[in-house]
């Protein structure tokens, strides 16, 4: 059953603490300093960039649409203790909420393997404290700015008659964006698995994480699953992915190893187009298992923002303005979503349980 702790106060928790945007009625969203200047770019303007590549659907995120709400627990070892004193790294046992989905606007799109997936998840973290992070299975983003996000996302519009990006609009951009067409490659090169339970999800962005003793290093976290690998497969199925998943989870909960990596002196941390050097430290600080999912409704992670800036004490920015950038978008598409009427889910965990 969805959870019915969760409710719209819960999903607008932490905004305003995250010093970037502040979710209010009449006042509507308050902009972030810095990119969000209103000469330039602003969370509406990225929000409507959204909206004009496929249309409005109401009722739905305008990125990563398509979901699936999951409920599950996150147990600590304690070892990420060394490296911040954030509490969801104590030797202890939280509750959280996740969401599966896959990006793009479209609530109704085909499952594709090499579409991008994501995992978002908040831990309720004893007292008050949460921690909310978007994650998905590419090794580095695509993009080392809100701008260059925001321009790609029209270079890639399809064109009507093929259903493809007009190759001399996406050329041209690459040729404006190098660190893009780099992370490409190094995003080409990394296949996606079979599925959500045997994928590995990427925080992407760098923060710093600081430890009892007021030490602090750059980190980016990722979550590694116990599931065995396998290739991903050609579509079978308009919904197989999450089809999958939903089979997969009535055989018993699927967890991933959280690992934290610890940057090194010089590595770059305001660009998550470049990944760090492979033989960087790792620290495993506990594992994520998930135990149900649900169709997303009312009072279930459909009515969660996971905004990146809601971090537990332990862990704060660094100098990469995209969570920043992140934190405003998703404020105003909630402020938006949550106004709408909705149509139901394309993904319906009933449906697919009866029809096997």
């Amino acid at each position: 059953m969805p959870n019915p702790r969760l409710n719209r106060r819960d999903a607008l928790v932490g905004l305003a603490a995250a010093g970037t945007v502040l979710a209010v009625g009449a006042g509507g969203v308050a902009e972030a300093s810095g990119w969000l200047n209103p000469q330039r770019l602003t969370s509406s303007r990225f929000t409507d960039r959204f909206e004009q590549l496929y249309g409005r659907h109401n009722g739905f995120r305008r990125n990563h649409a398509k979901g699936l709400a999951a409920t599950g627990t996150f147990t600590g070892n304690g070892a990420g203790t060394e490296v911040s004193k954030a509490a969801v790294f104590a030797a202890a046992t939280v509750p959280v909420t996740a969401r599966f989905s896959l990006g793009g606007t479209l609530p109704d799109v085909a499952d594709q393997p090499a579409t991008v997936r994501g995992l978002g998840v908040r831990f309720d973290l004893p007292g008050e404290g949460q921690w909310r992070t978007a994650m998905v299975n590419v090794p580095v983003f695509t993009d080392s700015t809100p701008q260059g996000f925001f321009d790609r996302l029209l270079a890639g519009k399809p064109d009507p008659a093929t259903g493809k990006p007009v190759p001399s609009v996406m050329n041209d951009f690459l040729a404006r964006h190098p660190e893009t067409a780099a992370a490409m490659k190094v995003i080409k090169a990394t296949p996606p698995s079979s599925g959500f339970a045997n994928s590995t999800f990427h925080g992407l962005n760098a923060f710093i994480a600081t430890n009892g003793a007021g030490s602090s290093v750059p980190v980016r976290w990722t979550v590694v699953p116990m599931d065995p690998p396998g290739p991903a497969t050609p579509e079978a199925g308009h919904d197989y992915l999450f089809d999958d998943l939903i089979e997969r989870m009535d055989r018993g909960p699927v967890s991933w190893r959280l690992m934290l990596t610890v940057a090194q002196p010089g590595d770059p941390t305001h660009d998550a187009t470049l990944p760090w050097p492979a033989d960087r430290r790792t620290v495993e600080v506990g594992t994520l298992t998930i135990d149900a999912v649900h169709t997303e409704a009312p009072g279930n992670a459909r009515d969660v923002n996971f905004d990146p800036m809601v971090l537990p004490e332990g862990l704060g920015p660094s100098d990469d303005p995209l969570p920043r950038a992140r934190s405003a978008v998703y404020a105003r598409s909630f402020e938006r979503r949550t106004r709408e009427p909705k149509s139901p889910s394309e993904v319906d965990v009933e449906k697919v349980n009866h029809d096997h």
